[in-house]
C-alpha cells in the first residue's frame, strides 16, 4: 500500500495539506457537507480541489513530508504545486 501526501486549495484559496492512501476518497470525505469525515479545516471551506499530490512508500516517510510541507511559507508552497504543474 502507497501513502500519499497531497495539497488542496479550499473555496477561500486556503490551502490544506494531508496524507492518505487513496486519495480520491479523502478529497470526497473533505467535500461531503454531511460527513465528519473531511478535516475541520476544510469544513467551511468547501469545495476544495486538489492541486498537489506526492508518492510515500510507507506512512512514516508521508508523514515526515506532510510537516515538511506544512513549514513551508505559503509562496514556497505555491511554488511547489507551481512545479509540478510545469
Amino acid at each position: 500500500m502507497s501513502w500519499n501526501v497531497y495539497i488542496l486549495r479550499c473555496s477561500d484559496n486556503s490551502l490544506y495539506t494531508g496524507i492518505t492512501t487513496d486519495v480520491e476518497r479523502r478529497i470526497s470525505e473533505h467535500n461531503d457537507k454531511s460527513s465528519n469525515l473531511g478535516a475541520k479545516f476544510t469544513r467551511g471551506r468547501q469545495p476544495v480541489k486538489l492541486v498537489f499530490q506526492e508518492q510515500a512508500e510507507t506512512r512514516s516517510q508521508a508523514s515526515k513530508r506532510e510537516m515538511e510541507i506544512k513549514s513551508l511559507t505559503r509562496i514556497q508552497k505555491l511554488n511547489l504545486i507551481e512545479s509540478v504543474i510545469k
